[in-house]
């Protein structure tokens, strides 16, 4: 079949999937590193708990077989060792059903621990490294021509990612309608990153030509990668450069940078083929491709549908291997930034003069001349997690308390994920937790104070708390 693969392809194929494989080394390195305390056998949300009640059909993972903390590591480290090899190329080392053995194992080894990660495990970037990671499986190597269709198909993700985004906005949030968003947003964000105060106080006709780009980048764009080249390939270098706007501007984990790798497949044909045509591939693999192929459009029914729906849902998976999903972001935005400040004392009886220790956090921020860290594509789920949970004590119902009873033992994998622990040497006697208002300064306060946020005192999250208190509660 002549019109299968298509050699101008090449570049576009390989720098595809080497980023691919790189973020496939930062996801399995960040489980690898986190998961102890998050999901271990002592972790907040404990593995072993969730696959005692969740069956495999609605999570399929290779821990419903068996489940330790060192298998888990080992599980983890192996992914990291594996995907960069894969990076390095080695898939283009070996015969082309080796290389589709390579990307399939990767897929399988994340997809087992998404599908226990519970709600550490809940973002959308998660399915969408699933999604693109199972249609790597079916790119081949570089012993063949790419095949056509599947290029194609890593466009329709695109087309998703962007296109839902760009119409869950429209449908959220008034402040995209009348371009005011970003008078916000980059100082409510999730995880701001080291440029945020800087994107913040950017003046605000910026910031509403700012929000008017974002819609033509992700309602007008996308629509032309459907069209004949060289359009199709501008269309996608258009999308890189929006992407890496926000790269810029927050810490994303590795959302930007899988969108990206999508992208430069999509403008691969800019580029013009190989100084020598790629050979045709088997007749195996073209069959398996189109049956691939056929099973993602038949899973994209309720994808697209969700992209007509008036209440549309946004980074929703379907069925549990991640194949096809649906996508979007900030449908609305937060005025107004909280933070969860957790604190410590060694007092064993608390009052007026008890001395409180703040714990600081590696990515979120505490200390208000503390300036945040860019930490994407890197994911630090704790931290992003304390966000969520200053919005509405619901989503830290599950986790809090035992994440709390963890430093009142001074648990070293739970410190691992902090930035700073106030108590190195004896575990706190109370724990407490409170809500700040935070905001940028402004540059006359950056000047004068040296800081880069304000904050207010709010609220109590947590009563000051002992270690004897929480027996029963974890």
């Amino acid at each position: 079949m002549a019109w299968f693969s298509d050699s101008g392809y090449w570049l576009g194929r390989l720098v595809f999937q080497r980023m691919l494989a790189v973020l496939y080394v930062v996801a399995f390195v960040a489980a690898a590193r986190q998961f102890r305390a998050l999901i271990g056998a002592r972790g907040m949300l404990p593995v072993p708990d969730f696959v005692a009640r969740v069956p495999f059909r609605a999570a399929p993972s290779v821990f419903h077989r068996h489940y330790s903390d060192r298998f888990f590591a080992l599980w983890s480290w192996s992914g990291a060792l594996l995907a960069a090899a894969v990076a390095a190329g080695a898939a283009d080392a070996v015969p082309l059903w080796a290389s589709m053995v390579l990307w399939a194992v990767l897929w399988a080894m994340y997809l087992s621990i998404v599908n226990v990660g519970q709600t550490w495990y809940s973002f959308g970037w998660e399915s969408l490294l699933l999604e693109a990671g199972s249609l790597a499986v079916f790119l081949g190597n570089g012993e063949i021509a790419p095949p056509v269709p599947v290029m194609w198909l890593l466009r329709w993700v695109l087309f998703r990612v962007e296109f839902g985004a760009g119409l869950i906005k429209m449908r959220g949030d008034h402040c995209w309608r009348d371009l005011t968003c970003l008078y916000y947003h980059h100082e409510t964000q999730p995880m701001p990153g080291p440029l945020s105060w800087f994107f913040h106080r950017l003046p605000a006709p910026l910031h509403r030509v700012e929000v008017a780009a974002n819609h033509v980048a992700q309602l007008a764009v996308p629509v032309l990668l459907f069209t004949p080249q060289p359009i199709a390939g501008w269309a996608a270098v258009a999308m890189v450069v929006t992407q890496l706007w926000l790269v810029l501007s927050g810490n994303f984990a590795w959302l930007n940078w899988v969108t990206i790798a999508l992208a430069v497949s999509a403008a691969a044909p800019l580029w013009g083929p190989p100084s020598t045509p790629l050979p045709a591939p088997p007749l195996w693999f073209e069959v398996l491709v189109l049956l691939a192929t056929a099973g993602v459009l038949v899973l994209s029914y309720r994808p697209a549908r969700n992209l007509l729906a008036r209440q549309q849902m946004m980074n929703t998976s379907y069925e549990s291997l991640h194949l096809v999903n649906s996508y979007g972001a900030f449908g609305s935005i937060t005025r107004v930034r909280r933070e969860i400040v957790v604190e410590g004392t060694a007092d064993a009886v608390t009052g007026p003069e008890t001395i409180w220790l703040p714990y600081e956090f590696r990515g979120k921020p505490g200390a208000v001349g503390r300036l945040p860290r860019q930490f994407a594509p890197y994911h630090l789920r704790l931290d992003w997690l304390m966000w969520f949970a200053a919005l509405s004590p619901a989503y830290a119902r599950s986790w809090f308390v035992p994440f709390v009873a963890r430093l009142l033992e001074n648990d070293r994998d739970t410190l691992r994920l902090l930035h700073r622990n106030p108590f190195p040497d004896l575990p706190p006697a109370r724990i407490r937790a409170r809500v700040f208002r935070y905001r940028f300064t402004t540059w006359r306060e950056l000047r004068e104070t040296r800081a880069w946020w304000h904050r207010t005192e709010e609220r109590e999250f947590l009563a000051p708390i002992a270690r004897s208190a929480l027996h029963g509660r974890r």
